[in-house]
């Protein structure tokens, strides 16, 4: 798994040369309606396995969650079912809002 910093996420995305990731958001509904990144695939984290068909194995996958600890967990179960590009948002939304998106709101 590698990590991503939010500010390296924006650079990213910010690139047209680059196809964007999923930004695979597995937070809870109600964090997910509170604020998240534009453009994130919401996908709460128990309902990953019973998804997983619904996730392509070769786009690259960047796992998202608060402050990154369940999407870490996400991440690992991603790579332990074949997919080979995934990323965790270190930090996550909590990061995004201090570092990229002073507008976003914080929880």
């Amino acid at each position: 798994m590698q990590t991503l910093t939010a500010p390296d996420l924006a650079t990213w995305l910010s690139d047209k040369t680059r196809d964007n990731p999923v930004l695979l958001d597995v937070r809870e509904p109600w964090e997910f309606q509170t604020c998240h990144i534009d453009g994130s695939l919401t996908m709460p984290m128990n309902t990953i396995p019973d998804r997983l068909s619904e996730l392509d194995a070769e786009q690259p996958i960047v796992c998202i969650c608060h402050h990154g600890m369940r999407s870490m967990q996400i991440a690992v179960f991603l790579e332990q079912n074949g997919f080979t590009q995934v990323s965790n948002l270190i930090g996550g939304v909590h990061a995004w809002a201090q570092q990229v998106d002073n507008t976003m709101p914080a929880y």
